[in-house]
């Protein structure tokens, strides 16, 4: 039964084998590590959405990753919120941020897409940006390689040896949004960023 306090969490990617275990794809990892360590399972099929639901603490949750193409995230998001009659403010989006360092994560209450395609699908969507996020860094890429190139790529060898920890920290994150607040959550993962020493 999902009630008024019901958050969504939508991680970001892109679907296909092709896309799976990128950088880009980051967020859905996220949402994979919250349905295992939560016991929820992603197997409902909604609006172009992959989604399961469930409880994170004390707080009842849908999960779900987008079906669409990155570009394309914000309208299969949108039709969950209206559908199970969700409040924007209850919405997190988990996302890859090429601007923070890979290892790093930062959680955001609102603000505008920063280039980011999925971003900009949702808040096109929404007609604003009035809802959290964890951005969950990659880092730039070498001079010499491509944007689309990095963000498309798998993981090098080093961030492999990380990426456990990295998720593990945002499903702490994302917990924390949830149950005791975004100003908290800001607090406690924001103040000197979270690094691999940290993680």
């Amino acid at each position: 039964m999902l009630t008024n306090n019901t958050w969504i969490i939508a991680g970001l990617g892109n679907p296909g084998r092709k896309y799976a275990r990128t950088r880009h794809n980051i967020g859905f990892m996220v949402i994979d590590r919250l349905a295992e360590e939560y016991n929820i399972s992603l197997t409902q099929k909604k609006f172009e959405n992959l989604l399961g639901m469930g409880e994170i603490g004390n707080t009842k949750v849908i999960l779900t990753k987008p079906m669409a193409y990155m570009n394309l995230s914000g309208p299969p998001i949108m039709q969950l919120i209206k559908y199970y009659k969700l409040k924007t403010d209850h919405v997190l989006v988990v996302h890859d941020d090429i601007d923070i360092l890979f290892g790093n994560l930062k959680i955001k209450a609102n603000g505008g897409h920063g280039g980011h395609n999925g971003l900009r699908s949702i808040i096109g969507v929404m007609g604003g940006g009035d809802f959290s996020r964890i951005r969950v860094g990659i880092g730039r890429p070498d001079t010499r390689i491509e944007v689309t190139d990095h963000v498309l790529g798998k993981f090098a060898a080093n961030e492999l040896k990380q990426l456990d920890s990295v998720l593990s920290c945002a499903v702490q994150a994302a917990h924390t949004i949830i149950n005791e607040g975004i100003t908290l959550s800001m607090n406690k993962f924001n103040r000197n960023g979270v690094g691999s020493d940290n993680l």
